[in-house]
């Protein structure tokens, strides 16, 4: 995943320049979506419903950046799902658990459907982000 928001690019931009300092969120969320409509312009529209459907954002953090790029340090699980969430085909980090700001968004690599039952897992390094 490389693509930062275009919020998160004016906030490190004007931090980076001078400008206006950012500071960086206590804690960050992975969030997951059918479709990256509006992830570039922070204005999602296509997230998992939350409404009697078990998901929810999970925390997520990673490990030291190092050549441009940082890589999850822990697994992420998502809880079972109780009625279908579709098909995930992005995922965003963000900063808040509910609403909030795209900080980085992306396409998965495999499209997964998850139906009542599922689970969703993103193994501890198999997600990065990268500036580079």
């Amino acid at each position: 995943m490389s693509a930062a928001s275009d919020y998160l690019e004016d906030k490190l931009l004007d931090h980076v320049l001078g400008n206006t300092a950012f500071s960086q969120p206590s804690n960050i969320y992975l969030a997951l979506f059918t479709a990256d409509t509006g992830l570039e312009a922070n204005s999602p529209s296509a997230e998992i419903s939350t409404s009697s459907t078990g998901y929810g954002r999970q925390a997520v953090s990673f490990a030291a950046s190092s050549s441009g790029s940082a890589s999850t340090s822990a697994t992420v699980t998502f809880s079972a799902a109780t009625a279908n969430w579709g098909t995930v085909t992005h995922v965003a980090v963000m900063d808040a658990s509910t609403s909030g700001n795209v900080l980085f968004y992306g396409a998965v690599t495999t499209s997964k459907t998850i139906e009542s039952g599922d689970t969703f897992q993103v193994s501890s390094g198999n997600l990065t982000v990268s500036l580079a």
